[in-house]
């Protein structure tokens, strides 16, 4: 609370103290419950500016949390969307060292990259899902993350652009391409490592139950009229047949949600969209 009363009167312009740019740092650390002492100097094109020292993010990123000071924690981009992004930019920074990135930059990259997919580096991810339409501040999250812990692995500081967020990591990639892959990417990776499990041992259990309930009768009445008698388990059997055939419905999906187009291309012969 302190730190956060501190930031907001450095912010008014009151009084000598450090820049206006402390005192955003100081304010994000307030709301994020992780307040660093120390930080360091990151820069992009509208100049410098002060990121925690300990945290692997950069400027844009910095800039992100104190023009969107809102949602806290709990409205955070959801985890899948964050790994979505190690995946991506992995497979990016492979194809890349084919068309001229340099391969020690390059597999850096990937490494990095790696530890984002498999969620090691969450920390390093505070922004929440109020930002720009296209998702912009996300990319940007990743790719300095990305870059800075790709020099970390290297043997530079963080915040040196040994290797580069934007010329290196994002090397020409647009926010309207790559957040729609990873919506992609995370939906098809939760479909396949959660929902459909799930599906299945809801239907292996609603199947068991169907011939568990095989003999016991119910009196079929509708509308206190008398009608067609039916066993428990057959009535259990329409449940187990029902998943069934939401297990299909969704595995149908997964053939299109695995396409990864450039921005959105319509197909169909009245329109002539193009990327």
């Amino acid at each position: 609370m302190a730190a956060h009363v501190l930031s907001r009167r450095l912010s008014s312009g009151g009084g000598s103290g450090p820049p206006p740019q402390l005192a955003g740092a100081l304010r994000y650390a307030a709301c994020w419950r992780s307040y660093s002492t120390a930080f360091r100097e990151e820069r992009d094109t509208f100049g410098p500016i002060l990121v925690p020292s300990d945290k692997l993010w950069g400027a844009q990123t910095q800039r992100s949390l104190q023009n969107f000071d809102i949602g806290g924690e709990r409205e955070r981009m959801p985890e899948p969307i964050v790994r979505a992004f190690g995946v991506l930019k992995k497979c990016a920074a492979k194809v890349n060292m084919e068309y001229g990135l340099n391969p020690s930059i390059g597999k850096a990259i990937m490494q990095a990259a790696q530890e984002v997919a498999e969620g090691k580096l969450n920390d390093h991810f505070p922004l929440v899902i109020w930002q720009t339409g296209s998702g912009t501040q996300s990319n940007m999250n990743a790719n300095e993350v990305i870059a800075n812990r790709a020099a970390e692995i290297l043997g530079h500081k963080r915040g040196d652009k040994f290797v580069h967020p934007n010329d290196h990591v994002n090397r020409s990639q647009s926010s309207n391409d790559t957040f729609p892959t990873v919506m992609h990417i995370a939906a098809a990776m939760e479909i396949k490592s959660r929902l459909l499990p799930s599906l299945g041992n809801l239907h292996t259990s609603l199947h068991s139950k169907s011939i568990e309930f095989k003999d016991i009768v119910k009196i079929g009445r509708t509308h206190t009229q008398d009608a067609t008698p039916l066993t428990l388990g057959q009535e259990f059997s329409g449940y187990c047949t029902q998943v069934k055939y939401g297990i299909d419905r969704v595995n149908c999906t997964l053939p299109r949600m695995y396409q990864v187009r450039r921005r959105y291309i319509c197909s169909c012969s009245r329109c002539s969209l193009n990327g």
